[in-house]
C-alpha cells in the first residue's frame, strides 16, 4: 500500500521552485522576492555573509518556515502552514527533504546511537527488519559502527556529526539540505565529508548546502545562490 500523497510532477518541471519569496523576523526583511529554480540531482551552495539568510531559507524549503509573501513549491505543490498540518503530506514531505543542522546538538536526542538512526524509519512505519537493515547500512556507511551502543551526547563534535548524517541516510530522502555541514569536522573530516557529498551525487540526490568552506565551495560550487542581507540571490553557475 502506498502511504504517499498524490502528486503529479510534470517531467520538465523543477523539484524545488520559489516565486518571489520573501521572509522576515519581527518585522526586519531577511530574505526579499527571492525566485529560484532546482532540478532534481542539481546541487547548489548558498553563499553569503552571516546574516544573509541562509538557514532561514533551509528552514523554508524544509517547510519549518514559510514566506509572507511569494510561494515555496516543491515537486509543483504549494508548501504552506496549511498543508504542513496534513500529517499524511508532512508525513510523507518529511521522507523526501532532509536537514541538516548546523549544530549537531540540535538535532540529535536519542538515548543512543543506534535509536538515532533507527528513529526516522520507525516513524515512517518500515517493518522492523528493513529498519535494523538501515540502521547497519548507515553505521558503516559513515564509519561509526563502533558507536552503535553510545548516548550521542557524549560524542566529539565530529563523531555527532556523522551521527546525524546517518540519521538523514537511513531516511534515504531525495533532497539534502546542509547548514554548513563542514562545522565541527577537522581536516580528516572534511576530506571523507567531500567523498560522502559526491557518493550522494552520484546516487543521483539533489544537495543544497549552506557553506563559506573554500574547499567545498570549489568541488561543489559550480552552481551558486548568493545571498545577500534583505535582498534577493544571484543565481550563478
Amino acid at each position: 500500500m502506498n502511504d504517499s500523497p498524490d502528486t503529479t510532477t510534470k517531467a520538465n518541471e523543477p523539484q524545488l521552485c520559489l516565486q518571489d519569496v520573501c521572509c522576515a523576523y519581527d518585522g526586519v526583511p531577511v530574505l526579499s522576492h527571492l525566485s529560484a529554480s532546482i532540478s532534481p540531482g542539481e546541487t547548489i551552495c548558498l553563499t553569503g555573509p552571516n546574516g544573509a539568510g541562509k538557514s532561514t531559507l533551509l528552514k523554508l524549503l524544509n517547510g519549518l518556515i514559510f514566506p509572507e509573501q511569494g510561494t515555496y513549491l516543491f515537486e509543483g505543490t504549494a508548501i504552506t502552514a496549511s498543508l504542513m498540518r496534513d500529517h499524511r503530506y508532512s508525513k510523507w514531505f518529511h521522507q523526501r527533504v532532509s536537514f541538516l543542522w548546523q549544530n549537531p546538538d540540535t538535532q540529535l536526542f536519542c538515548s543512543t546511537v543506534t535509536e538515532e538512526l533507527a528513529f526516522g524509519p520507525i516513524q515512517m512505519g518500515l517493518p522492523s527488519a528493513e529498519v535494523r537493515q538501515r540502521v547497519d547500512d548507515a553505521l558503516q556507511a559513515l564509519s561509526i559502527a563502533h558507536l552503535r551502543d553510545r548516548a550521542p551526547y557524549s560524542l566529539s563534535g565530529g563523531e555527532k556529526k556523522r551521527v546525524a548524517l546517518a540519521s538523514l541516510l537511513t531516511m534515504n530522502p531525495a533532497v539534502w539540505t546542509m547548514d554548513e555541514p563542514e562545522s565541527f569536522l577537522d581536516a580528516a573530516g572534511r576530506a571523507w565529508l567531500m567523498e560522502f557529498l559526491q557518493a550522494l551525487q552520484r546516487a543521483g540526490k539533489t544537495l543544497i548546502m549552506a557553506t563559506h568552506d573554500r574547499e567545498l565551495l570549489q568541488a561543489f560550487g559550480q552552481h551558486t545562490l548568493a545571498l545577500t542581507p534583505a535582498s534577493s540571490a544571484q543565481q550563478a553557475g
